[in-house]
């Protein structure tokens, strides 16, 4: 029975922090753009580097 003096209180300040913590990222804008991680992968994100046109074949 004395182990509900502990775990009762540490189970409410962890829902608490995963509360905090879910109310602090969607302030700063984690859960805004819900629709372009689907396709990021059909984007194309190499860049194209003109000073240096061998680095494409080398990957860097």
């Amino acid at each position: 029975m004395e182990v509900i003096v502990i775990l009762l209180p540490l189970a409410l300040l962890l829902g608490l922090f995963f509360i905090g913590a879910f109310i602090w990222s969607a302030r700063k804008g984690q859960y805004d753009d819900l629709e372009t991680p689907r396709f990021r992968m059909l984007l194309d994100d190499q860049k194209i580097n003109t000073s240096n046109p061998t680095s494409i074949k080398d990957g860097k």
